[in-house]
């Protein structure tokens, strides 16, 4: 009886794993490039693609230090979807983090920019938030970012 019951339970356990989380996650990739293509072409941008498959466009190069990927840096900062709806923002005197802390598309935009450069980044899913939702950020999602790098701390 013992055995029957233990037999149910790992059962009944086994399968609540195997439902629970294990969707694979989507890869976004060429539906993101063909977003972000289309979206250069519609607003007559002129960007940068990097191996990775971020865009960027440097508005203002800037004077100042370049920061790393590992960097301490202050950015002000706008960012919205390609349909043009804003998820976040800063404020001017802009927020300060550790370029190794936030997502790929930023440790490794931002030092493409010197201080008191601006510019933009267009982040495909891969190296933003995935396929997962974020806040009001939508799995899949390309993210642009107009930013403005204030300082490296």
């Amino acid at each position: 009886m013992k055995s029957i019951l233990l037999a149910l339970v790992s059962i009944l356990f086994v399968s609540c794993l195997s439902d629970a989380g294990t969707s694979k996650p989507v890869d976004y990739t060429v539906q993101n490039e063909k977003e972000i293509v289309d979206y250069i072409a519609k607003n007559h941008l002129t960007a940068t693609r990097t191996d990775s498959g971020l865009y960027y466009l440097v508005n203002e190069a800037g004077t100042g230090t370049q920061p790393t990927a590992t960097s301490n840096v202050t950015v002000a900062y706008k960012g919205y979807f390609t349909n043009g709806n804003v998820f976040d923002e800063s404020k001017a005197e802009g927020i300060s983090f550790g370029l190794n802390q936030v997502i790929k598309g930023w440790t490794e935009g931002i030092p493409h920019f010197k201080v008191g450069g601006s510019g933009i980044l267009l982040i495909p899913a891969h190296l933003g938030y995935g396929s997962n939702d974020s806040g009001p950020i939508p799995g899949g999602s390309v993210l642009v970012f107009e930013v403005k790098l204030i300082s490296v701390n």
